[in-house]
């Protein structure tokens, strides 16, 4: 039953793609949708008829090399080439690293929120998008971009309440983005530099179970001083990533602070 499974994933897949969609030529008329079984064998860079023996529940289970050929040829999202790995029965290569690249409609949205601080960061705590708001509340995000560092590793982590739960969750995330990208060397220095901070090696033995989510806290602004903010969290699961949206409670004077900074 496996390869059968598998063996109509790829051909569903393959006939709901158009030449176009892969770069592929037109060409003339087709007799059946989407592509022939020699355009994805090439695409994969594999021979037509181990493909094809796939296709027909016949070949041997493929490699996870193979599998990450064929769910490229097939323009698979995250999601399918997961399922994809699992009718196979077969565990992914980890991935080199985190995804430190952001979605068009994920930067679109920081955009559309202008009374709203929001930053997108990455597995690590990476800051890799943010909004004016953002900026105007946390500082120079260009050369001081990851929150991991700031709270560790930089004198004025205090300045915001709730510092040692957010520790936490930071350490949580990290202990996972480490199992998850084992062989990424930027994930690797920050871990390095991180355990020079006897707090963050304490909160890394415990081994915390911690998840992000609504939370409400203080930052103690060097401008404009004590501003209650809330922070909220949208995950992008297919890369990794986490949006942190920064409002303030209606009708307050950190409310209208932000009109002012917009």
């Amino acid at each position: 039953m496996p390869r059968e499974e598998l063996a109509r994933f790829l051909r569903d897949r393959r006939r709901g793609l158009r030449p176009a969609d892969v770069g592929l030529p037109i060409g003339g008329r087709r007799r059946t949708p989407g592509l022939r079984r020699e355009e994805v064998a090439g695409l994969a860079t594999m021979s037509v008829d181990y493909y094809a023996r796939l296709e027909q529940a016949r070949g041997p289970r493929p490699s996870p090399r193979i599998l990450d050929s064929i769910a490229d040829a097939l323009r698979l999202p995250p999601a399918e080439r997961r399922h994809l790995f699992r009718l196979a029965d077969t565990t992914p290569a980890a991935p080199p690293g985190p995804a430190r690249q952001v979605r068009p409609y994920v930067a679109d949205l920081l955009r559309r929120i202008p009374e709203a601080g929001a930053v997108v960061t990455d597995a690590t705590y990476e800051i890799i998008a943010w909004n004016p708001l953002a900026a105007a509340l946390l500082g120079d995000l260009s050369s001081d971009a990851n929150l991991a560092r700031r709270r560790f590793l930089t004198p004025d982590r205090a300045r915001t309440s709730g510092a040692e739960e957010f520790g936490e969750i930071a350490v949580a995330r990290l202990r996972a983005a480490a199992a998850r990208y084992p062989d990424d060397p930027r994930l690797s220095r920050l871990l390095a530099d991180l355990r020079s901070s006897e707090e963050f090696r304490h909160i890394w033995d415990t081994n915390p179970v911690r998840t992000p989510g609504h939370r409400s806290k203080t930052l103690d602004h060097p401008t404009h001083g004590p501003l209650r903010l809330n922070c909220d969290i949208l995950t992008v699961p297919d890369d990794d990533q986490q949006v942190v949206f920064i409002t303030a409670d209606p009708g307050t004077a950190t409310a209208r602070l932000f009109r002012s900074l917009v």
